[in-house]
């Protein structure tokens, strides 16, 4: 299927130039959850997954994220290059928000890094920020990536994507 890619400008990345498989790559952007008003994650050495036609997916480190924002949930995926991914339902206060978290506890080989490390859904939480910047939140509920500025599609999961 050809894809229509937008021409990245200065300091902006293709998500078509991203790798298949994934790759992990250390950021020491300033990364923010925010979830019932308040900050429930914040690092500055988060990881993020870049894979083709896909937004970055941010992994903060565990001790990084709050204390007590994340129940285990019942769910859980299999990722054909990362492995099994649980999910947490991230709470706070009265507020929950079920399968909004997700981590790899024994990640696949080559993606052994993950581990120690949760994501966040950004279309569940209030904002999701990269240095200050609100993202918008990568199409499609089952994709988990963070659209910035920085970064030009198309972006898996927008109409018309179901065959790529």
């Amino acid at each position: 299927m050809h894809v229509e890619r937008v021409r990245p400008g200065p300091g902006q990345e293709s998500v078509w130039d991203y790798p298949r498989p994934p790759l992990v790559q250390p950021t020491t952007r300033h990364l923010e959850v925010v979830y019932d008003g308040r900050t429930i994650a914040e690092t500055t050495r988060g990881l993020r997954v870049l894979e083709t036609s896909h937004a970055p997916v941010y992994y903060f480190p565990l001790d990084d994220v709050a204390p007590g924002v994340l129940e285990p949930s019942a769910r859980s995926t299999y990722c054909e290059f990362k492995g099994e991914a649980r999910y947490y339902t991230v709470i706070s206060g009265e507020h929950r928000a079920a399968d909004a978290a997700w981590g790899y506890t024994v990640p696949a080989p080559g993606y052994e890094r993950l581990a120690g490390h949760v994501a966040f859904h950004p279309a569940l939480m209030d904002e999701c920020r990269v240095d200050g910047e609100v993202a918008t939140p990568q199409p499609g509920r089952y994709y988990g990536g963070w659209i910035t500025r920085d970064v030009v599609g198309p972006f898996k999961g927008e109409a018309g994507t179901s065959g790529w």
